[in-house]
């Protein structure tokens, strides 16, 4: 799994002497794919903000490029590793395997997390801060599949957080990067490489990671433009004047990066760092087409933190849109247009802000309360034990070994667990596993409700909470995990090679874009795919 290192002289040599139909057949397709996804990006955001949009940025991409306006995700655990692999693996959590970063073992009870690896080491970060593999992905992504068929094309994933990184990049990625805020640097694992590359070397470079950390967070448009109106910092005093430089306070002094993770300021960190990749991987640059996904895990923390309607969150998303024109310019000039596509989406949407005096409905749902109520409720009907392991991504998981060694009926329990969850305030539905296992909802709430299910994986009981309720987390008042719309409809956009301007208004399922982008780029779908190629698309290119 090491990057490419094939000097560009010598493809290129290579590349004049193919036989004139393998060139024909290698300029069918393009020559690069880039993936953006713009974490907690609702769809109403291209509406709402569109006329304070540069002209360049998300405008070119709805003007120029073909607008999904109709496109969502089908199922109900709208998380951002979730969201990530149906992506790229053109399939539901039901298929892909991930729900969340967590999940609760039966066989031990123990807390498993999706790409903690004791078997690799941090390369670029403090060696054991850095032990992730993508060992637990059980489905393969489009990035897989384009190493079988061209094992010289490259994948290449890049996100703040490394689990976006890692997820998105898929098993067989030349590259995972990501960036550790305790050291202040781009970093990834021993499972993609022993050294970082010397090219990152420069974007390593102390004083240039400084450069970005000392920078405040200023608003990116005229003040006086900013069109939502809940804010904490960035309103200073109850006036309407910007004030952002309290955010830049450091915990501990000089050297302290977390600034990075959780402001616009990462974003251009991380689009430049992108830039690089191309640059010096020579990305685009030869007959085997590669891959780039950029995770922009920022705006998610943006909009947890201060609101999905927030000042702060609307500054975050004037940012990206700068960060895209620069972007789209920059391909334009390193790869050319009609060499490339750039697909531009979210891998969720996020609820309305909560406050207790806001006229949203909703709520706060607190989920150790349920845990305990839960508990006791069994306790009552089968004697007292610890019935419950824990809860996570609204799921209940159950002491499967106790309720085993006791000779009790699980789906009996499950049942009457189920039954009793509904009398929660903020519950909406509690379905058992064994019902979502052994039955078929074709659509709707229960059909939304078992694409977001895996035996293996998902807890006894799943709940879906009201609409606008969340999930009690310090600090927390926007958060996506429903199958409402606010989190399901998200941004669309492809753009470059033989793509011209289209909005498509047609129902499009998120599973749909690796089918489409397999057959844009002559290969196999990855195996688990349940997507279907989306026509426009298709039709815009092979026209």
């Amino acid at each position: 799994m090491k990057i490419k290192t094939t000097a560009f002289f010598l493809v290129f040599s290579i590349f004049t002497t193919l036989p004139i139909s393998a060139q024909s057949y290698n300029s069918q397709r393009p020559k690069l794919i880039v993936k953006m996804v713009v974490s907690q990006m609702r769809y109403d955001y291209m509406n709402t903000l569109r006329d304070n949009f540069s002209r360049d940025g998300f405008q070119r991409l709805m003007n120029e490029g073909v607008n999904c306006t109709n496109a969502r995700y089908n199922y109900i655990n709208t998380t951002t590793p979730a969201g990530l692999a149906t992506i790229v693996t053109g399939s539901d959590p039901n298929s892909h395997g991930i729900l969340s970063r967590e999940w609760i073992d039966y066989t031990t009870n123990n807390k498993i997390n999706l790409i903690e690896d004791r078997k690799y080491y941090g390369v670029g970060s403090i060696e054991f801060d850095g032990q992730f593999s993508p060992e637990k992905l059980i489905s393969g992504t489009i990035g897989d599949e384009l190493k079988k068929n061209n094992r010289n094309s490259k994948v290449i994933s890049i996100a703040i957080n490394p689990m976006s990184a890692i997820v998105a990049g898929g098993r067989n990625a030349d590259a995972a990067y990501w960036f550790d805020p305790g050291k202040g640097s781009w970093a990834t694992s021993t499972y993609y490489m022993t050294r970082l590359p010397n090219w990152m070397d420069r974007v390593n470079d102390r004083e240039y990671i400084n450069g970005f950390n000392d920078r405040n967070w200023t608003p990116t448009i005229n003040e006086n433009n900013y069109l939502f109106d809940l804010g904490v910092d960035m309103v200073n005093n109850g006036s309407r004047k910007f004030s952002l430089g309290n955010l830049f306070r450091r915990k501990n002094n000089y050297g302290n990066y977390e600034n990075l993770t959780s402001s616009p300021v990462g974003i251009d960190m991380m689009v430049d760092m992108a830039r690089q990749a191309v640059i010096y991987e020579n990305l685009g640059k030869d007959e085997n087409p590669d891959i780039l996904i950029i995770t922009i895990d920022q705006t998610r923390d943006i909009s947890e933190s201060y609101g999905s309607e927030s000042k702060e969150m609307e500054d975050a998303v004037y940012r990206v849109d700068h960060c895209i024109a620069g972007f789209i310019d920059f391909l334009n000039l390193q790869v050319g247009k009609e060499n490339y596509i750039l697909v531009v989406t979210s891998d969720h949407g996020a609820s309305d802000p909560y406050s207790e005096n806001s006229r949203h409905h909703g709520g706060m749902f607190n989920v150790t309360q349920f845990k305990a109520i839960m508990n006791g409720f069994l306790n009552t009907q089968y004697g007292p034990e610890e019935w419950i392991v824990d809860y996570n991504n609204k799921s209940l998981y159950f002491n499967r070994t106790r309720v085993f060694e006791r000779g009790l009926n699980l789906e009996e329990m499950q049942s009457k667990a189920a039954s009793f969850a509904m009398q929660f305030r903020g519950v909406a539905h509690a379905v058992t596993s064994t019902a979502l296992q052994n039955g078929h909802y074709s659509a709707g709430i229960m059909g939304r409700m078992q694409n977001g299910f895996h035996p293996k994986y998902s807890g006894d009981i799943i709940i879906n909470l009201m609409p606008g309720w969340i999930e009690e987390t310090d600090g927390v008042v926007s958060s996506s995990g429903s199958l409402y719309e606010y989190d399901t409809h998200v941004p669309l956009m492809w753009y470059g090679y033989r793509l011209s301007g289209e909005t498509v208004n047609n129902a499009i399922d998120m599973t749909d874009i690796s089918p489409t982008l397999s057959r844009i780029l002559k290969i196999n779908r990855p195996e688990t795919s349940s997507g279907q190629d989306i026509i426009p698309i298709i039709n815009n290119i092979e026209k």
